[in-house]
């Protein structure tokens, strides 16, 4: 069959128009599955070994911050996605980890390691790749010094010393004795409270360490009460041996002030203590009861998890998944280290665990500060007010 000229060119007109809007169409998908693609960074926690209670609840944490990004449209309508590894409050682990997440998936960006052990063995590594480092966990002093990819929301155990050994002088204790993990945030938080205790003048009369699968510990502390202390301090890495440390020490017949840190009153330790930890005081830092947004964050994290364990490091775990979400958004690059790395360096925030608190030339946050609390006697206890603050850092 012939067709006129005139036909043919219609139809010809017709299917230029067909293959022009197919190709719109392609561009369209094609630019719209590109938006799409999701930004990927590396999470390293302790999801297993000492550490693991703290582990869990950060990685838990993380994944309800970044659930909330993607809710809302993701980071510029692309969604904020994990390769999350296990660093098992381990050097070696943590090392086993890093090698994982940057050489296998490529990864120029991590959240972690929860373990200050962990970090320090990584740090190195990090450095010279180029690869940044972002702990709301890790708090050795020796942190700082890392290097310039590295940073952290948690408070050096340089402030936690200075809080110790003040409250120790203050409390009118004179004679120390100490009982210590043998790891790396233990022995940090050990030596720095030890120094400020004193500096004041006071003397620690007996030294007790132990590795980190000891379970009974009433050796080590009959040894520490052959001292006649004013005050225990104890040290631990894991909730499981901060509880059973000061079980046992009560258990002994011991009656005397126990000062502790922050793992020692987490929600798994005072479990295992029982009224053994009533009176322990602490040094750590705390949510803020009138940070309405620390309270939302406490209140959405229960009802999906039903559970709480120490607050601050949930909340410290969250907010570097929004902050990594801001420098995510400036740079537009998940492998641009050096431009997240420039991007922390300047920003200022506010969330969960304080407002408008920033880092310094050495990665370090500034502006969050511990206190002193009190933990209370077994039936004054609930679910979100196991301790009492009693003052600020001293």
């Amino acid at each position: 069959m012939n067709l006129p000229i005139g036909k043919l060119a219609k139809i010809g007109v017709a299917l230029s128009l067909l293959l022009l809007a197919l190709t719109l169409l392609a561009c369209t998908s094609a630019d719209e599955g590109q938006q799409a693609e999701p930004f990927t960074i590396g999470v390293m926690e302790s999801l297993t070994g000492p550490g693991e209670t703290y582990g869990t609840v950060a990685s838990q944490a993380k994944q309800l911050a970044a659930d909330e990004i993607n809710a809302t449209g993701g980071i510029d309508g692309r969604p904020l996605e994990f390769v999350v590894e296990d660093s098992k409050c381990a050097a070696q682990d943590a090392i086993a980890a890093y090698n994982k997440l940057t050489r296998a998936d490529g990864m120029k960006i991590i959240l972690g390691p929860s373990c200050s052990g962990a970090m320090l063995a990584v740090a190195p590594l990090a450095e010279a790749d180029g690869v940044i480092l972002f702990s709301g966990l890790a708090s050795n002093p020796d942190i700082a010094n890392a290097g310039d990819y590295i940073f952290r929301t948690q408070i050096s155990d340089v402030q936690v010393g200075i809080v110790t050994g003040n409250a120790l002088w203050e409390d009118g204790i004179r004679t120390l004795a100490t009982i210590t993990e043998t790891t790396d945030y233990a022995e940090g938080v050990r030596r720095t409270s030890v120094a400020q205790f004193e500096m004041h003048g006071g003397q620690v009369v007996a030294a007790e360490r132990y590795q980190s699968d000891t379970i009974d510990f009433r050796v080590h502390l009959t040894k520490l009460f052959q001292s006649n202390p004013d005050a225990i301090h104890i040290a631990p890495q894991s909730e499981f041996s901060a509880g059973s440390i000061m079980k046992q020490a009560r258990e002994l017949g011991y009656t005397g002030p126990i000062y502790a840190e922050t793992v020692s009153v987490g929600t798994t330790a005072l479990e295992i203590a029982g009224e053994a930890a009533t009176g322990v005081k602490a040094i750590t830092a705390d949510l803020d009861p009138d940070n309405e947004k620390a309270q939302q964050v406490l209140a959405d994290f229960r009802d999906r998890y039903d559970y709480v364990t120490l607050p601050w490091h949930l909340g410290s775990a969250y907010d570097d998944i929004y902050i990594a979400a801001e420098c995510l958004r400036q740079t537009g690059d998940d492998r641009d280290a050096d431009g997240f790395r420039d991007c922390l360096y300047e920003i200022t925030w506010s969330g969960a665990i304080g407002e408008n608190y920033s880092f310094d030339a050495n990665g370090e946050v500034v502006g969050l500060t511990r206190v002193v609390v009190q933990v209370l006697p077994v039936a004054d206890r609930t679910v979100d007010r196991k301790y009492v603050v009693v003052g600020p850092a001293p």
